[in-house]
């Protein structure tokens, strides 16, 4: 007999749109190819270019470390015709070294502003705030395999 779909088990699937699982899912797989776009964690205060041909410049400040964690900013910076610059997309995000995840910690996106987030000011639990998260770390998951495909990586 050949199933056409899966029997129904009654446990989550890790990529349900906006549940738990599937954030905890993100956030692993957002450690990995950070992990690849920056394979040694910079001291902090750190400031980095990747530049590849034909793209944008991507840059990289470390913001904070310690024993178990490294918070960063990673960003595009555009300089407008007024001469002030703007980064865009500009996300900080948290990695767990011990835990081997990463998180998006604030969102900043200038273009959609139902995607502005700081998550730590905003404690809800509730399956609104859940998901919100889970679409700004999938935003971060897609971002990082565009960079990583261009070739982008932060060394030395």
């Amino acid at each position: 007999m050949i199933l056409l779909r899966a029997p129904r088990t009654g446990l989550l699937a890790h990529d349900t749109p906006g549940s738990f699982a599937a954030l905890m899912d993100l956030y692993e797989r957002n450690y990995i190819n950070l992990r690849r776009l920056l394979p040694i964690m910079p001291p902090a205060s750190s400031v980095r270019t990747s530049r590849v041909a034909g793209g944008l410049d991507l840059h990289l400040r470390i913001i904070g470390r310690s024993r178990y964690t490294s918070d960063l900013i990673l960003t595009y910076q555009f300089r407008q015709n007024d001469g002030v610059v703007t980064a865009e997309p500009n996300l900080h995000i948290r990695i767990y070294h011990d835990a081997r995840m990463a998180e998006v910690m604030a969102a900043h996106l200038r273009h959609r502003a139902a995607f502005i987030a700081d998550f730590h000011l905003n404690h809800q639990a509730d399956s609104t705030h859940l998901h919100a998260r889970w679409q700004t770390n999938r935003f971060l998951f897609k971002w990082l395999t565009y960079c990583l495909r261009q070739g982008h990586r932060f060394t030395g």
